[in-house]
């Protein structure tokens, strides 16, 4: 990425992530000389029933392939493999996993695991066409979040003769506000542009949003420039705001800085 001294400057941006993972992001694109408002659209927590996680992973061991599409689920999965006394890193000497994206691979290694397979590109429909091996006889294991998020990968394995087993690993909800200081950017019609890295981020918003703002709670946004971090985030966008302006090439935030810049420039 080329970019000149403070591409960003002077632009103020809100970004939708989880709370706890917001601060993560924000010195990207600081770094650019944006000015960031906090606007978390996804608090992340425990499934409502854990037996179906529970069971699955006391058999952990019987299956050939893990295969994570978020950093969550790796995070719970390891949380929960300790009442088991084991560890996903204990877990993966025996079992192969993949992942969808490169933040999720880092999960990994952040635990001493090195993924098995990461597909060219970070969508679900990569890591089918690029798979290693026929998924004929496979048992596969599928943590996930509890509602929402796609079928495609249970789906296509199933059809290619896999058993696999969708357990949820956690869930996803939406906050109950939007922060007073975004709230005030936003009602002065001084946002430049808005992130948006998931298709919950996208929907929870335009809840928040419209629960903050009223029924003409879109107006308010009328002059930011809506950027989504892949495909199916624009299709929710398309939905809910009724537009998009810019998509990140490559699905990471670091592809969002470069859609900002790019919008921007």
């Amino acid at each position: 990425m080329i970019t000149s001294e403070f591409s960003l400057k002077q632009k103020n941006m809100i970004i939708t992530r989880s709370k706890d993972k917001i601060s993560d992001i924000k010195k990207l694109f600081t770094n650019e000389g944006a000015q960031i408002f906090d606007f978390p659209a996804i608090e992340v927590g425990y499934p409502d029933d854990f037996n179906p996680l529970d069971d699955a992973l006391s058999e952990i061991n019987d299956f050939h392939w893990i295969i994570f599409s978020s950093s969550n689920g790796i995070k719970f999965v390891d949380e929960r493999l300790r009442n088991f006394n084991t560890s996903l890193k204990e877990c993966s000497k025996k079992i192969k996993i993949a992942v969808v994206g490169e933040k999720t691979s880092l999960t990994l290694i952040e635990l001493g695991i090195e993924a098995d397979f990461v597909p060219p590109e970070f969508v679900a429909e990569s890591l089918i066409e690029n798979f290693p091996i026929s998924g004929y006889g496979l048992r596969v294991l599928l943590p996930r979040v509890q509602t929402g998020g796609r079928n495609l990968i249970a789906d296509q394995f199933r059809n290619s003769g896999s058993r696999v087993v969708e357990v949820a690993a956690y869930e996803t909800r939406c906050p109950a506000s939007i922060p007073k200081e975004t709230i005030n950017v936003i009602t002065k019609r001084k946002v430049d542009a808005m992130l948006f890295s998931s298709g919950k981020t996208v929907s929870n918003s335009s809840f928040l949003l419209e629960k903050e703002f009223g029924k003409e709670w879109l107006t308010f946004l009328d002059d930011a420039k809506l950027l989504t971090i892949g495909p199916q985030t624009s299709k929710i966008c398309e939905k809910f705001f009724g537009r998009v302006d810019g998509e990140a090439v490559k699905y990471t935030f670091e592809g969002l800085l470069d859609a900002a810049i790019d919008i921007f420039s």
